[in-house]
Parts: structure tokens; sequence; C-alpha cells
């Protein structure tokens, strides 16, 4: 077994996966993508991570790397390559498959509960899950369901949270793979997603306090979670 994970920023690294992947004693890569770096050959691949990012998946001019990862995804997919990706990596595929990727009705920055549908609740990755979970949010933008892809789990306003194509490519809107030191390095980051109604620093100190009753079983569903992905073969290469 062979993972690749691909970054799109140093702030947004693999966190529970990285740690899941050393638990299990699974060899894996880390690809941060910026210019000069190029993506491997598909061959000696299992398994591909797409993580997050803060820029938008239409920005190729901005992000050249980005056109290479978009014909990259496609033939992951069509290869039967199991593919995971998390929000901005969700996008991407989601755009791979020809689906719209665009503003979402609201910034989700935080915890909101996400719901399983009738299909997602028999799902051999998110059958393990609660009807209804808190999921930890940082997006924009959102995606429509690709066509002839399953939508798994839903929320309101923004109702298209996970999905999988075919058997084998699945898209998060959402961050499983977020530790606490992750999100706190997120605020800091990303400071200045907090201005709006509310003064940031309330904003700030809601979050925190959010967080940490949450954490340690959002740790525990995400390596469950993520052990099952990995543990899932590839039905074509």
């Amino acid at each position: 077994m062979s993972v690749l994970i691909i970054k799109h920023v140093e702030t947004e690294g693999p966190g529970l996966i990285e740690y899941c992947l050393e638990q299990e004693k699974i060899f894996h890569q880390i690809l941060e993508l910026k210019p000069g770096i190029h993506l491997p050959k598909l061959d000696d691949l299992t398994h591909i991570v797409l993580l997050g990012g803060p820029m938008n998946v239409y920005e190729e001019d901005r992000y050249p790397f980005l056109k290479d990862e978009d014909l990259f995804i496609k033939e992951a997919i069509q290869r039967g390559k199991r593919i995971l990706g998390i929000c901005l990596g969700a996008q991407l595929i989601a755009k791979a498959l020809g689906a719209k990727v665009f503003k979402a009705p609201v910034k989700e920055i935080g915890w909101y509960d996400v719901s399983l549908t009738r299909i997602g609740s028999i799902d051999p990755l998110f059958s393990q899950l609660p009807k209804t979970f808190s999921v930890f949010q940082w997006h924009e933008d959102t995606f429509e369901i690709p066509h002839n892809a399953i939508l798994i789990a839903t929320s309101s306003p923004v109702p298209y949270q996970a999905f999988r194509y075919g058997d084998n490519a699945y898209g998060l809107q959402f961050h499983l793979e977020v530790t606490r030191e992750m999100i706190r390095e997120w605020m800091e980051t990303y400071e200045e997603e907090f201005e709006g109604s509310q003064p940031p620093l309330l904003s700030k100190l809601k979050l925190l306090a959010e967080t940490q009753p949450k954490i340690e079983a959002y740790k525990k569903r995400g390596i469950g979670f993520l052990r099952n992905f990995f543990r899932q073969a590839n039905k074509r290469t």
C-alpha cells in the first residue's frame, strides 16, 4: 500500500490522517504543490488524499498546479484509485467530475451538525457514525453533487456536505483531519476570517470554547473513518 497526501498550503497539513497512517504503519508521502513540484505517476499509488487550502478551484491562473491536479484527479478516479478529498480537495474532485463549485450561502467556520442521508447511513465508511454528528468546518465555497455521485451527508444552509462517486472516491466538505493544535494555528493564520458581525476576539473565544468538549470524540471518529478508508482496496489499477 502506498498513500499520497497532497497539500495545497503549508498551514493545512494532514493532522489525524498522518497520525492514522503512522499508527497503521502504512507507507505514505506528503507532497505540497507549488511551482516546480510535479505530481508522481499513479502506477504505484493505492490511495490519494487531497487536503484543503485557501484558494478557489478556478484560480488556475494564479495557481497553475491546479490544472495538473485536475488531470491527475480525473485519471485517478478513472483508474479506480481510492481518493479522499477534504474541503478544497472535495471541491477539486467535484470539479473534476463536472460539477459546479461556487460561493456557499454562508461562510462556515467552527462546529456544525451534519446528518447522514439514507444511503449515507449504510455507506461502508459512514455507517459507524451517528445519524447526526458534529463536524469542524472552515470554508466559504461549496459544490454541487457530481452526476452519478451519491449524497452521503447534508446540513442547512449548506446542503452538500459529503458525497461518494462509485466505490472509490469520497468528497467531504468538512475537516475530519483537524487536531486541537491545527485549529489554533488556523485561527492565527486566517485571523481575518473572523471579521464580521461579532468582534473577532469573541468569535475566537467561542470557537475555542466549543472545541474543548468536542475534540477528543471527534478524533476517535476521524481515526475510525480513516482506518476504514485506508483498509479498502482499489477496484482497478
